[in-house]
């Protein structure tokens, strides 16, 4: 659609840019009529269709694509810490727990249900690793003690060289 503008009367104050040379004006009290496109005829002198051509699509998907390769790695690793970090803090507060029983009870919880129903524990905290409260208990290295002395997760840390076990 095509736009004809009329001149229209000189305006009561001059606009910016009136007068100098290579600056067009549009005048407040400018006159805007549509015109209707006039039918094209002849091979390939069609009106355009509106929309996106297939090369600006890939575009934007191409750095849709580059930006999200950046994003997701950080993403999944970020979710990998907060496992471990949560895992590390219970740990800890399991063997807290442990060495409050030794220091209570002169020995060892036998399993770390023990804690659960002494209260040393509200429940057995879950591996974030596993998604199961399945903690493997090590027994005191002193060989007339018997008992939870220590754990570990169940599962390995993902991590070569993080020490899930907290020690």
């Amino acid at each position: 659609m095509r736009l004809r503008i009329r001149p229209s009367p000189p305006p009561l104050s001059r606009c910016a840019g009136e007068g100098r040379p290579g600056i067009a004006t549009v005048h407040a009290f400018a006159r805007v009529r549509a015109i209707a496109p006039r039918p094209r005829s002849g091979r390939g002198e069609g009106v355009r269709a509106l929309g996106f051509t297939l090369i600006e699509l890939m575009v934007v998907m191409v750095l849709i694509a580059l930006l999200l390769t950046i994003a997701v790695p950080r993403y999944f690793g970020t979710i990998d810490s907060g496992k471990l970090s949560v895992q590390r803090q219970n740990i800890s507060a399991i063997r807290d727990a442990i060495d409050k029983y030794y220091g209570d009870q002169g020995k060892y919880p036998e399993t770390l249900q023990d804690l659960v129903d002494k209260k040393y524990l509200r429940s057995v905290p879950v591996d974030p690793l596993t998604s199961l409260p399945n903690w493997v208990a090590l027994p005191p290295t002193d060989p007339n003690l018997s008992g939870v002395y220590d754990i570990r997760s169940a599962k390995p840390a993902p991590e070569a060289g993080a020490n899930a076990t907290g020690s």
